[in-house]
């Protein structure tokens, strides 16, 4: 069983065996900026972090604040970003955003939840990763990886990441908010996988109720 009375623990054993870490916190750890930050989370949605990371890192040669980005054409954005997912669309929301940050923000990213959520292509998750990531506040990322986890934990019981997200604000330590994201990404896609999960690799498989497998005793 998995509640708040042993749920430090549990994230104490995830992250004593995990050691990759999220394409953003790579990024934020090599110093990239809150706007680079920014963008690289917009990019990074419906696309695979290894894509996202070798995008951003080519475009931030190039780019590193909102100035930067209006200096290319909305064609050659979308060039700079092929071959990432909706990258059309994407393109079209980053130069609107830089705009928006330069008219209304002085050139910098805000570091409130209202204020990001105004942004083109901003949406709960990606406000939460900036706060979290960029600013260091305390602030829950849902994806769908969180989202299933919990869920499988029975920690929560909930249909949407908006919902997860809303519940664990309540249940959840604030010292563990910033931890969610790269911990529970890193263990959704290599053990707590969608479809087929690695039950009998799993560091906390004694205590969550959701295995299929259970350790063989000898």
């Amino acid at each position: 069983m998995i509640d708040e009375k042993n749920i430090e623990k549990v994230f104490k054993m995830l992250e004593d065996t995990l050691k990759e870490e999220t394409m953003i916190k790579k990024l934020v750890k090599e110093k990239y900026n809150q706007f680079q930050i920014l963008v690289a989370t917009i990019l990074s949605a419906r696309t695979k972090d290894e894509l996202t990371e070798d995008v951003s890192r080519k475009l931030f040669k190039k780019v590193k604040s909102p100035s930067d980005l209006l200096k290319l054409s909305k064609e050659e954005l979308e060039k700079e970003i092929y071959p990432i997912g909706f990258y059309k669309t994407k393109a079209r929301n980053l130069l609107k955003l830089a705009r928006i940050l330069l008219e209304e923000y002085d050139g910098k990213v805000p570091n409130r939840f209202e204020e990001l959520l105004k942004l083109p292509g901003v949406g709960r998750k990606t406000a939460n990763i900036v706060l979290s990531y960029a600013f260091g506040k305390p602030a829950i990322a849902v994806d769908t990886h969180v989202h299933r986890i919990f869920n499988r934990w029975k920690f929560v019981n909930t249909r949407t990441p908006e919902e997860t997200e809303i519940v664990l604000r309540k249940k959840l330590p604030k010292k563990l908010w910033k931890k969610v994201n790269n911990i529970l990404v890193t263990f959704g896609k290599s053990i707590c996988k969608p479809i087929n999960p690695l039950c009998e690799k799993c560091p906390i498989n004694k205590i969550c109720p959701y295995p299929k497998i259970k350790e063989n005793k000898i």
